[in-house]
């Protein structure tokens, strides 16, 4: 990596910050800063006008620094050497719920790219997690700019997502830590807050009757009982019930719950977060988990009912107007962007895969616009390179051409199936393994949104 000379660095330190650019394996790389916010950009001398911008996932404190241009490294690879270039923004800051300042520095670097390496043909904006909801965003604040929007296993209704942190988390403690200092909104301890809800989590797993109420908590949130990218969903139901719980504790709890809710109001400027008027025995005659909590119910002898009257008259919480108006302004997708959209999701994700059936609802008037695709395993964003390559090739085409390709399930996994065995590596999170795998493509049809923002 070559460094440019310091006059050069001088001058454009001035304008945008530390850049960095470098020449290696026949591409230019870019590296500096804009208003604060890192980034990264590369460009393949055979460039074909198209720049695909990648936003990350909600990072915590402690990620590493380094910047991802995909999901996978090998989505990476193959983009470039395709002829596509690559931008990304670290975000300024760059964890937490940071949905406002992603949109604003990936414009920025939008406009850098324009004035620097080259207006460009089209720009894709993509991205994976709450990244995937930050490409909707973008594609709405920019409608001229971006021509097609690839979003990853997204939470892309945020708001819906933390209402149902607060469902799940609220039902914890009304069932398994009644009368505990639990914060569930303006925590005053987040950390003991978290620990108080894991502590009744574990105790709860230790009876059939405590497996039962977790389940009946998770239901609120279309929590899977399935979450090994690697493995089947188990046939059993203890294994379904630990799995579930897995997501609970990570997802819930921690990253939704108590633990992130100071972030969150910080950056909305109070609480957004409400279950007033909400039934929770018609939450649960909606979920896609209600079979599970059933046959948990059945397996310890006990009845819902008496579970549910307890969440009924247990005293609400209202959300902080003020808070809730920013949500709607910064992190609710209206989806009324120009670009047509390709989204892919795992079929059993702690991110709900009805967000894909929600955003079908926006885009109603427009469903020739969008294509939903669905690999046929757990966990978080645990995709193939080549499921994602063959899921961007197809919105490639729709933006070449105005069709949509041939995108059954199975013409897809075929595709999927001729690149090369490094493409065909996936990650599961729990277990902390990258592994090859067959891709699988599958028809899927998810579960009702249980808190629509819209």
């Amino acid at each position: 990596m070559r460094r440019m000379l310091g006059t050069l660095f001088l001058v454009l330190l001035a304008l945008v910050g530390l850049v960095s650019p470098a020449v290696a394996g026949g591409r230019r790389g870019y590296t500096g800063e804009i208003g604060g916010a890192k980034y990264r950009v590369e460009v393949p001398d055979h460039w074909n006008g198209t720049v695909v911008v990648y936003s990350h996932p909600y990072y915590v404190e402690g990620m590493p620094t380094a910047i991802g241009l995909a999901n996978r490294p090998e989505t990476e690879e193959w983009l470039l050497d395709h002829g596509y270039a690559l931008a990304g923004s670290d975000f300024n800051p760059r964890t937490g719920f940071v949905i406002e300042q992603a949109v604003r520095d990936q414009g920025a670097l939008l406009d850098w790219f324009g004035r620097t390496v080259g207006r460009p043909r089209d720009v894709v904006a993509t991205g994976s997690s709450l990244g995937a909801a930050v490409s909707l965003k973008l594609a709405e604040r920019y409608p001229g700019r971006i021509t097609g929007v690839a979003p990853l296993c997204g939470p892309l209704d945020l708001n819906g997502t933390f209402n149902m942190a607060l469902d799940v988390t609220f039902a914890l403690r009304t069932l398994l830590a009644p009368g505990q200092d639990i914060g569930l909104v303006h925590p005053r301890n987040p950390a003991h807050s978290v620990e108080l809800l894991q502590q009744a989590v574990n105790t709860a797993m230790t009876t059939k009757e405590g497996r039962a109420r977790l389940a009946l908590a998770a239901s609120f949130a279309n929590t899977p009982g399935w979450d090994r990218a690697l493995a089947p969903k188990p046939a059993d139901l203890a294994g379904q019930l630990a799995q579930q719980v897995e997501i609970t504790s990570g997802f819930w709890v921690q990253t939704f719950g108590p633990g992130g809710r100071p972030d969150l109001e910080a950056h909305a400027g109070g609480n957004p977060s409400w279950n007033v008027g909400v039934d929770y025995g018609r939450q649960l005659a909606k979920s896609s988990q209600r079979d599970l909590v059933e046959a948990a119910y059945r397996d310890a002898g006990i009845s819902p009912d008496a579970d549910l009257a307890k969440l009924a008259a247990a005293p609400r919480i209202a959300p902080d107007p003020a808070a809730v108006g920013w949500m709607y302004r910064n992190a609710v997708i209206t989806g009324t962007q120009r670009a047509p959209v390709i989204t892919l999701h795992n079929i059993a994700d702690a991110a709900d895969p009805a967000n894909e059936r929600w955003l079908a609802d926006l885009m109603r008037g427009r469903s020739s616009d969008l294509r939903q695709v669905w690999a046929g395993r757990a966990t978080h964003c645990a995709f193939t390179a080549s499921e994602e390559i063959v899921t961007l090739q197809a919105l490639f085409t729709k933006m070449r051409t105005g069709r949509w390709p041939n995108t059954p399930p199975a013409a897809m996994t075929a595709a999927a199936k001729r690149l090369p065995a490094r493409y065909q590596l996936v990650y599961d999170y729990p277990t902390n393994t990258n592994a090859q795998v067959t891709p699988s493509l599958v028809p899927f049809t998810p579960g009702v949104p249980l808190r629509p923002s819209r």
